[in-house]
Protein backbone atom coordinates (compact mmCIF):
# COMPACT_ATOMS: atom_id res chain seq x y z
CA UNK A 1 0.00 0.00 0.00
CA UNK A 2 2.75 2.16 1.16
CA UNK A 3 4.24 2.06 -2.26
CA UNK A 4 1.01 3.08 -4.01
CA UNK A 5 0.81 6.36 -1.91
CA UNK A 6 2.55 8.84 -4.38
CA UNK A 7 0.50 7.74 -7.46
CA UNK A 8 -2.65 8.05 -5.07
CA UNK A 9 -1.94 11.38 -3.97
CA UNK A 10 -1.36 12.52 -7.78
CA UNK A 11 -4.54 11.17 -8.79
CA UNK A 12 -6.16 12.45 -5.37
CA UNK A 13 -5.07 16.04 -6.56
CA UNK A 14 -5.32 16.03 -10.81
CA UNK A 15 -9.65 15.09 -9.30
CA UNK A 16 -9.68 17.80 -6.93
CA UNK A 17 -8.48 20.36 -9.15
CA UNK A 18 -10.70 18.52 -11.64
CA UNK A 19 -13.65 19.38 -9.47
CA UNK A 20 -13.00 22.86 -9.29
CA UNK A 21 -10.97 23.54 -6.18
CA UNK A 22 -9.20 26.62 -5.22
CA UNK A 23 -5.26 25.07 -6.35
CA UNK A 24 -3.13 26.56 -3.20
CA UNK A 25 -5.42 24.90 -0.88
CA UNK A 26 -5.92 21.53 -2.81
CA UNK A 27 -2.08 21.21 -2.67
CA UNK A 28 -1.60 22.11 0.83
CA UNK A 29 -4.86 20.17 2.34
CA UNK A 30 -3.20 17.03 0.00
CA UNK A 31 0.39 17.28 1.16
CA UNK A 32 -1.43 17.45 4.60
CA UNK A 33 -2.85 14.37 4.53
CA UNK A 34 -1.03 12.15 2.96
CA UNK A 35 1.97 13.44 5.13
CA UNK A 36 0.71 12.48 8.21
CA UNK A 37 -0.24 8.84 6.44
CA UNK A 38 3.04 8.57 5.20
CA UNK A 39 5.58 10.45 7.94
CA UNK A 40 2.86 10.51 11.11
CA UNK A 41 3.31 13.79 13.03
CA UNK A 42 7.16 14.44 12.92
CA UNK A 43 6.05 16.14 9.26
CA UNK A 44 4.96 19.22 10.90
CA UNK A 45 8.79 19.79 11.92
CA UNK A 46 9.81 19.15 8.45
CA UNK A 47 7.18 21.65 6.53
CA UNK A 48 7.99 24.51 8.20
CA UNK A 49 11.19 24.47 7.04
CA UNK A 50 10.26 23.62 3.62
CA UNK A 51 7.95 27.21 3.70
CA UNK A 52 10.67 28.78 5.31
CA UNK A 53 13.16 27.92 2.97
CA UNK A 54 10.58 29.44 -0.44
CA UNK A 55 9.83 32.51 1.41
CA UNK A 56 13.33 33.55 1.44
CA UNK A 57 14.63 32.54 -1.78
CA UNK A 58 16.30 35.65 -3.05
CA UNK A 59 15.76 34.93 -6.66
CA UNK A 60 12.09 34.88 -5.65
CA UNK A 61 11.56 38.46 -5.23
CA UNK A 62 11.89 39.08 -8.90
CA UNK A 63 8.45 38.21 -9.19
CA UNK A 64 6.43 41.12 -6.89
CA UNK A 65 8.69 43.44 -8.82
CA UNK A 66 8.22 42.38 -12.46
CA UNK A 67 4.69 42.06 -11.55
CA UNK A 68 4.62 46.01 -10.47
CA UNK A 69 6.52 47.06 -13.45
CA UNK A 70 4.30 45.27 -15.92
CA UNK A 71 0.96 46.98 -14.18
CA UNK A 72 2.42 50.42 -13.74
CA UNK A 73 3.24 50.23 -17.42
CA UNK A 74 0.02 49.25 -18.45
CA UNK A 75 -1.30 51.85 -16.48
CA UNK A 76 1.33 54.31 -17.88
CA UNK A 77 -0.27 54.48 -21.93
CA UNK A 78 2.95 53.03 -23.60
CA UNK A 79 0.89 49.95 -24.57
CA UNK A 80 -1.66 52.25 -26.54
CA UNK A 81 0.64 54.63 -28.13
CA UNK A 82 3.13 51.71 -29.29
CA UNK A 83 -0.61 49.94 -30.91
CA UNK A 84 -1.91 53.01 -32.85
CA UNK A 85 1.80 54.32 -34.01
CA UNK A 86 3.14 50.17 -34.96
CA UNK A 87 -0.36 49.67 -36.78
CA UNK A 88 0.08 52.63 -39.08
CA UNK A 89 3.94 51.74 -39.80
CA UNK A 90 2.71 48.55 -41.05
CA UNK A 91 0.02 50.29 -42.65
CA UNK A 92 0.59 48.97 -46.48
CA UNK A 93 1.77 45.79 -45.97
CA UNK A 94 -0.72 43.12 -46.67
CA UNK A 95 -1.86 41.82 -43.60
CA UNK A 96 0.04 44.82 -41.97
CA UNK A 97 -2.29 45.57 -39.28
CA UNK A 98 -1.88 41.76 -37.70
CA UNK A 99 1.66 41.93 -37.92
CA UNK A 100 1.84 45.73 -36.06
CA UNK A 101 -0.07 43.18 -33.86
CA UNK A 102 2.47 40.33 -33.51
CA UNK A 103 5.67 43.54 -32.91
CA UNK A 104 3.61 45.45 -30.86
CA UNK A 105 2.94 42.14 -28.56
CA UNK A 106 6.41 41.04 -28.73
CA UNK A 107 7.75 44.77 -27.52
CA UNK A 108 5.50 44.53 -24.73
CA UNK A 109 6.31 41.09 -23.60
CA UNK A 110 9.96 42.06 -23.22
CA UNK A 111 8.67 45.55 -21.39
CA UNK A 112 5.76 43.88 -19.12
CA UNK A 113 5.31 40.12 -19.07
CA UNK A 114 2.18 40.35 -18.17
CA UNK A 115 -0.35 38.34 -20.59
CA UNK A 116 -3.84 39.41 -19.32
CA UNK A 117 -2.77 43.32 -19.82
CA UNK A 118 -1.49 42.89 -23.15
CA UNK A 119 -4.17 40.97 -24.93
CA UNK A 120 -7.04 43.07 -23.13
CA UNK A 121 -5.05 46.19 -24.37
CA UNK A 122 -5.15 44.67 -27.68
CA UNK A 123 -8.35 43.72 -27.82
CA UNK A 124 -10.02 46.88 -27.00
CA UNK A 125 -7.83 48.86 -29.31
CA UNK A 126 -7.01 46.91 -32.39
CA UNK A 127 -9.79 44.20 -32.60
CA UNK A 128 -12.79 47.08 -33.45
CA UNK A 129 -9.90 48.40 -36.46
CA UNK A 130 -9.41 44.87 -37.78
CA UNK A 131 -12.89 44.22 -38.18
CA UNK A 132 -13.67 47.65 -39.28
CA UNK A 133 -11.01 47.11 -42.43
CA UNK A 134 -12.52 43.96 -43.49
CA UNK A 135 -10.02 41.54 -41.31
CA UNK A 136 -11.70 37.55 -40.94
CA UNK A 137 -12.46 37.58 -37.13
CA UNK A 138 -10.32 34.52 -36.95
CA UNK A 139 -7.48 35.55 -37.95
CA UNK A 140 -7.77 38.90 -36.18
CA UNK A 141 -8.81 37.30 -32.73
CA UNK A 142 -6.04 34.33 -33.18
CA UNK A 143 -3.40 36.80 -34.01
CA UNK A 144 -4.23 38.97 -31.17
CA UNK A 145 -4.57 35.70 -28.54
CA UNK A 146 -1.11 34.37 -29.33
CA UNK A 147 0.73 38.29 -29.66
CA UNK A 148 -0.50 38.41 -25.92
CA UNK A 149 1.04 35.54 -24.67
CA UNK A 150 4.99 36.17 -25.89
CA UNK A 151 5.60 37.47 -22.78
CA UNK A 152 5.75 34.72 -21.35
CA UNK A 153 8.64 33.30 -23.36
CA UNK A 154 10.55 36.80 -24.49
CA UNK A 155 12.40 38.00 -21.05
CA UNK A 156 12.17 39.45 -18.76
CA UNK A 157 9.47 37.03 -17.94
CA UNK A 158 7.89 35.70 -14.30
CA UNK A 159 7.59 32.04 -15.65
CA UNK A 160 11.30 32.06 -16.50
CA UNK A 161 11.80 33.46 -13.09
CA UNK A 162 9.84 30.27 -11.45
CA UNK A 163 11.39 27.80 -14.09
CA UNK A 164 14.80 28.79 -13.28
CA UNK A 165 14.07 28.32 -9.38
CA UNK A 166 12.48 25.21 -9.50
CA UNK A 167 14.68 23.65 -12.03
CA UNK A 168 18.06 25.03 -10.71
CA UNK A 169 19.15 27.48 -13.75
CA UNK A 170 20.69 30.36 -14.05
CA UNK A 171 17.26 33.14 -14.63
CA UNK A 172 19.91 35.11 -16.36
CA UNK A 173 20.85 32.32 -18.34
CA UNK A 174 17.58 31.50 -18.66
CA UNK A 175 16.27 35.45 -19.27
CA UNK A 176 19.39 35.60 -22.51
CA UNK A 177 18.59 31.52 -23.34
CA UNK A 178 14.90 33.05 -24.28
CA UNK A 179 15.67 35.05 -26.47
CA UNK A 180 16.20 33.45 -29.56
CA UNK A 181 13.27 30.95 -28.86
CA UNK A 182 10.76 33.94 -28.69
CA UNK A 183 12.14 35.71 -31.84
CA UNK A 184 11.77 32.48 -33.64
CA UNK A 185 8.35 32.32 -32.83
CA UNK A 186 7.73 36.08 -33.75
CA UNK A 187 8.94 35.55 -37.15
CA UNK A 188 6.84 32.32 -37.40
CA UNK A 189 3.63 34.43 -36.33
CA UNK A 190 4.68 36.65 -39.34
CA UNK A 191 5.87 34.25 -41.98
CA UNK A 192 1.92 33.03 -41.33
CA UNK A 193 0.50 36.42 -41.67
CA UNK A 194 2.29 37.57 -45.19
CA UNK A 195 1.61 34.08 -46.77
CA UNK A 196 -1.87 33.96 -45.40
CA UNK A 197 -2.61 37.61 -46.63
CA UNK A 198 -0.78 36.40 -49.99
CA UNK A 199 -3.50 33.06 -50.66
CA UNK A 200 -6.27 35.01 -48.87
CA UNK A 201 -6.62 38.49 -49.88
CA UNK A 202 -9.88 39.42 -48.42
CA UNK A 203 -9.03 37.96 -45.12
CA UNK A 204 -6.26 40.85 -44.90
CA UNK A 205 -6.92 43.91 -47.06
CA UNK A 206 -4.57 46.86 -47.55
CA UNK A 207 -5.02 50.56 -46.21
CA UNK A 208 -6.79 52.71 -48.97
CA UNK A 209 -3.35 54.76 -50.14
CA UNK A 210 -4.88 58.18 -49.84
CA UNK A 211 -4.98 57.44 -46.14
CA UNK A 212 -1.86 56.19 -45.83
CA UNK A 213 -0.34 59.32 -47.80
CA UNK A 214 -2.22 61.43 -45.32
CA UNK A 215 -0.49 59.73 -42.23
CA UNK A 216 3.22 60.39 -43.36
CA UNK A 217 1.88 63.97 -44.23
CA UNK A 218 1.28 64.00 -40.48
CA UNK A 219 4.60 63.11 -39.53
CA UNK A 220 5.06 59.44 -38.78
CA UNK A 221 8.77 58.61 -38.30
CA UNK A 222 8.15 61.19 -35.04
CA UNK A 223 5.52 59.38 -33.65
CA UNK A 224 7.33 56.20 -34.30
CA UNK A 225 10.08 57.32 -32.06
CA UNK A 226 8.07 58.37 -29.37
CA UNK A 227 6.15 55.40 -29.37
CA UNK A 228 9.50 52.92 -29.53
CA UNK A 229 11.76 54.59 -27.46
CA UNK A 230 9.88 54.10 -23.80
CA UNK A 231 9.30 50.61 -24.19
CA UNK A 232 13.25 49.99 -25.76
CA UNK A 233 14.47 52.22 -22.78
CA UNK A 234 12.41 49.76 -20.55
CA UNK A 235 14.46 46.84 -21.98
CA UNK A 236 17.74 48.01 -22.02
CA UNK A 237 17.24 48.97 -18.59
CA UNK A 238 16.55 45.61 -17.41
CA UNK A 239 18.23 43.23 -20.05
CA UNK A 240 20.64 45.45 -20.54
CA UNK A 241 22.10 45.25 -17.06
CA UNK A 242 21.88 41.75 -16.91
CA UNK A 243 23.98 41.31 -20.22
CA UNK A 244 26.74 44.04 -18.83
CA UNK A 245 27.06 41.54 -15.69
CA UNK A 246 25.75 44.89 -13.98
CA UNK A 247 22.95 43.80 -12.48
CA UNK A 248 21.44 40.17 -11.18
CA UNK A 249 18.08 39.22 -12.34
CA UNK A 250 16.49 40.67 -9.56
CA UNK A 251 18.32 43.63 -8.96
CA UNK A 252 17.64 44.14 -12.98
CA UNK A 253 14.08 43.54 -11.87
CA UNK A 254 14.13 46.58 -9.69
CA UNK A 255 15.25 48.42 -12.20
CA UNK A 256 13.03 47.60 -14.30
CA UNK A 257 10.19 48.58 -11.57
CA UNK A 258 11.71 51.97 -11.21
CA UNK A 259 12.56 52.55 -14.68
CA UNK A 260 8.37 51.97 -15.02
CA UNK A 261 7.76 54.35 -12.65
CA UNK A 262 9.90 57.05 -14.21
CA UNK A 263 7.68 56.26 -17.63
CA UNK A 264 4.57 56.92 -15.90
CA UNK A 265 5.46 59.88 -14.76
CA UNK A 266 7.19 60.96 -18.27
CA UNK A 267 3.58 60.30 -19.73
CA UNK A 268 2.48 62.53 -17.33
CA UNK A 269 -0.23 59.54 -15.62
CA UNK A 270 1.64 59.33 -12.10
CA UNK A 271 0.41 60.01 -9.01
CA UNK A 272 -0.44 58.63 -5.44
CA UNK A 273 -3.80 57.15 -6.76
CA UNK A 274 -2.09 55.00 -9.36
CA UNK A 275 0.59 54.23 -7.49
CA UNK A 276 -1.76 52.73 -4.66
CA UNK A 277 -3.54 50.81 -7.33
CA UNK A 278 -0.76 48.97 -8.66
CA UNK A 279 0.64 48.23 -5.63
CA UNK A 280 -2.60 47.00 -4.30
CA UNK A 281 -3.06 44.67 -7.80
CA UNK A 282 0.65 43.93 -7.17
CA UNK A 283 0.08 42.48 -3.77
CA UNK A 284 -2.80 40.65 -4.87
CA UNK A 285 -0.83 39.01 -7.35
CA UNK A 286 1.97 37.83 -5.53
CA UNK A 287 0.22 36.72 -3.19
CA UNK A 288 -1.78 34.15 -5.15
CA UNK A 289 1.76 32.89 -6.85
CA UNK A 290 3.46 32.81 -3.41
CA UNK A 291 0.37 30.84 -1.59
CA UNK A 292 0.57 28.26 -4.41
CA UNK A 293 4.31 28.24 -4.04
CA UNK A 294 3.53 27.30 -0.59
CA UNK A 295 1.34 24.48 -1.25
CA UNK A 296 3.55 22.95 -4.29
CA UNK A 297 6.75 23.03 -1.54
CA UNK A 298 4.65 21.23 0.59
CA UNK A 299 3.39 18.54 -1.57
CA UNK A 300 6.96 18.40 -3.59
CA UNK A 301 8.23 17.53 -0.05
CA UNK A 302 5.24 14.79 0.51
CA UNK A 303 5.34 13.54 -2.65
CA UNK A 304 9.55 13.29 -2.88
CA UNK A 305 9.24 11.53 0.84
CA UNK A 306 7.10 8.71 -0.39
CA UNK A 307 9.36 8.04 -3.21
CA UNK A 308 7.33 9.21 -5.86
CA UNK A 309 10.35 10.72 -7.99
CA UNK A 310 11.52 7.11 -8.07
CA UNK A 311 8.24 5.78 -8.74
CA UNK A 312 7.53 8.25 -11.64
CA UNK A 313 11.33 7.37 -12.69
CA UNK A 314 11.32 3.70 -12.89
CA UNK A 315 7.63 4.04 -15.04
CA UNK A 316 9.44 6.39 -17.71
CA UNK A 317 12.57 4.38 -17.63
CA UNK A 318 10.07 1.66 -19.65
CA UNK A 319 9.15 4.53 -22.23
CA UNK A 320 10.40 2.85 -25.71
CA UNK A 321 13.42 5.40 -27.51
CA UNK A 322 15.28 5.92 -24.73
CA UNK A 323 15.67 9.54 -23.59
CA UNK A 324 13.92 11.06 -26.82
CA UNK A 325 10.83 8.80 -25.89
CA UNK A 326 10.72 10.71 -22.39
CA UNK A 327 11.16 13.91 -23.83
CA UNK A 328 8.41 13.61 -25.75
CA UNK A 329 6.38 11.97 -22.77
CA UNK A 330 6.97 14.65 -20.84
CA UNK A 331 6.42 17.28 -23.56
CA UNK A 332 3.10 15.70 -24.35
CA UNK A 333 1.92 15.95 -20.73
CA UNK A 334 2.72 19.40 -20.26
CA UNK A 335 0.94 20.47 -23.55
CA UNK A 336 -2.20 18.47 -22.85
CA UNK A 337 -2.88 19.38 -18.85
CA UNK A 338 -2.27 23.21 -20.40
CA UNK A 339 -5.66 22.64 -21.51
CA UNK A 340 -7.11 22.37 -18.31
CA UNK A 341 -4.52 24.16 -15.80
CA UNK A 342 -2.83 27.56 -16.07
CA UNK A 343 0.80 27.64 -16.25
CA UNK A 344 1.50 29.07 -12.64
CA UNK A 345 -0.26 25.26 -11.45
CA UNK A 346 1.43 23.41 -13.77
CA UNK A 347 5.11 25.11 -13.19
CA UNK A 348 4.54 24.47 -9.43
CA UNK A 349 2.81 20.86 -9.35
CA UNK A 350 3.93 19.01 -12.69
CA UNK A 351 7.60 20.87 -13.34
CA UNK A 352 9.60 19.44 -9.96
CA UNK A 353 8.14 15.75 -11.01
CA UNK A 354 9.33 15.73 -14.45
CA UNK A 355 12.76 18.11 -14.43
CA UNK A 356 14.55 15.55 -12.55
CA UNK A 357 13.73 12.81 -14.93
CA UNK A 358 14.88 15.21 -18.00
CA UNK A 359 18.29 15.73 -15.94
CA UNK A 360 18.45 12.00 -15.07
CA UNK A 361 18.60 11.44 -18.66
CA UNK A 362 21.22 13.76 -19.39
CA UNK A 363 19.09 16.52 -21.04
CA UNK A 364 21.04 20.22 -20.43
CA UNK A 365 19.09 21.73 -17.81
CA UNK A 366 18.59 25.15 -19.64
CA UNK A 367 17.51 23.71 -22.99
CA UNK A 368 14.41 21.90 -21.70
CA UNK A 369 13.80 24.33 -19.04
CA UNK A 370 13.31 26.50 -22.10
CA UNK A 371 11.35 23.80 -23.90
CA UNK A 372 9.18 24.06 -20.72
CA UNK A 373 9.11 27.73 -21.09
CA UNK A 374 7.80 27.58 -24.73
CA UNK A 375 5.49 24.64 -23.74
CA UNK A 376 3.89 26.32 -21.04
CA UNK A 377 2.88 29.41 -23.70
CA UNK A 378 0.42 27.31 -25.14
CA UNK A 379 -2.02 26.76 -21.84
CA UNK A 380 -2.70 30.42 -22.38
CA UNK A 381 -3.87 29.33 -25.94
CA UNK A 382 -5.52 26.18 -25.49
CA UNK A 383 -9.64 25.96 -24.80
CA UNK A 384 -11.43 24.86 -22.60
CA UNK A 385 -9.72 27.06 -20.36
CA UNK A 386 -7.27 29.10 -22.12
CA UNK A 387 -6.41 32.40 -20.54
CA UNK A 388 -5.98 34.48 -23.33
CA UNK A 389 -9.38 33.29 -24.91
CA UNK A 390 -11.36 34.57 -21.60
CA UNK A 391 -9.16 37.66 -21.49
CA UNK A 392 -10.01 38.79 -25.58
CA UNK A 393 -13.99 37.26 -25.10
CA UNK A 394 -14.05 39.90 -22.28
CA UNK A 395 -13.48 42.65 -24.46
CA UNK A 396 -14.35 41.59 -27.98
CA UNK A 397 -17.15 43.21 -29.52
CA UNK A 398 -20.91 41.62 -29.36
CA UNK A 399 -20.35 39.86 -32.93
CA UNK A 400 -16.92 38.02 -32.28
CA UNK A 401 -17.89 34.54 -31.10
CA UNK A 402 -16.27 32.35 -28.95
CA UNK A 403 -16.33 29.95 -31.84
CA UNK A 404 -14.56 32.79 -33.58
CA UNK A 405 -11.69 32.91 -31.12
CA UNK A 406 -11.25 29.15 -30.98
CA UNK A 407 -10.71 28.70 -34.79
CA UNK A 408 -8.74 31.51 -34.78
CA UNK A 409 -6.02 30.01 -32.29
CA UNK A 410 -5.92 26.74 -34.15
CA UNK A 411 -3.00 28.00 -36.19
CA UNK A 412 -0.87 29.86 -33.81
CA UNK A 413 -1.19 26.77 -31.10
CA UNK A 414 0.37 24.79 -34.23
CA UNK A 415 3.15 27.09 -34.70
CA UNK A 416 3.97 26.96 -31.12
CA UNK A 417 4.25 23.64 -31.48
CA UNK A 418 6.53 24.09 -34.68
CA UNK A 419 8.65 26.58 -32.75
CA UNK A 420 8.71 24.19 -29.81
CA UNK A 421 9.83 21.08 -32.60
CA UNK A 422 12.30 23.66 -34.10
CA UNK A 423 14.02 24.15 -30.43
CA UNK A 424 14.57 20.27 -30.10
CA UNK A 425 15.87 19.93 -33.74
CA UNK A 426 18.28 22.97 -32.89
CA UNK A 427 19.29 23.26 -29.11
CA UNK A 428 21.81 25.94 -29.64
CA UNK A 429 18.90 28.33 -30.58
CA UNK A 430 18.51 28.65 -26.32
CA UNK A 431 22.65 27.92 -25.24
CA UNK A 432 23.97 29.55 -28.08
CA UNK A 433 23.72 32.90 -26.69
CA UNK A 434 24.12 32.68 -22.93
CA UNK A 435 27.88 30.66 -23.64
CA UNK A 436 28.14 34.05 -25.74
CA UNK A 437 27.10 36.81 -23.09
CA UNK A 438 28.03 34.55 -19.80
CA UNK A 439 30.74 32.09 -21.51
CA UNK A 440 28.51 29.18 -19.64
Amino acid sequence: MMESLPGIMFLVLTILLMFGFPVAFTLLGTALGFGLIGFGWNFFNLLPLRIWGVITNFTLLAVPLFVFMGVMLERSGIAEELLETMALLFGRLRGGLAISVVVVGALLGASTGIVGATVVTMGLLSLPTMLRRGYQPELATGTISASGTLGQIIPPSIVLVLLGDIIGVSVGDLFIGAVIPGLVLVLLYIFYIVIIARIKPDWAPLIPRQEWEDILEAGLFKRVMRALVPPLFLMVSVLGSIFAGIASPTEAAAVGASGAMILAAANRRFNMDMLRQVMQTTTRLTCMVFIILVGAGAFGLVFRGLGGDHWVRNYIQHIPYGKWGVLFICMSIVFVIGFFLDFIEITFIHIPVLAPIMKHMGFDPLWFAILFAVNLQTSFMTPPFGFSLFYLKGVAPPEITTGHIYRGIIPFVILQLLGLLTLVFFPSFATWLPRVVFGS
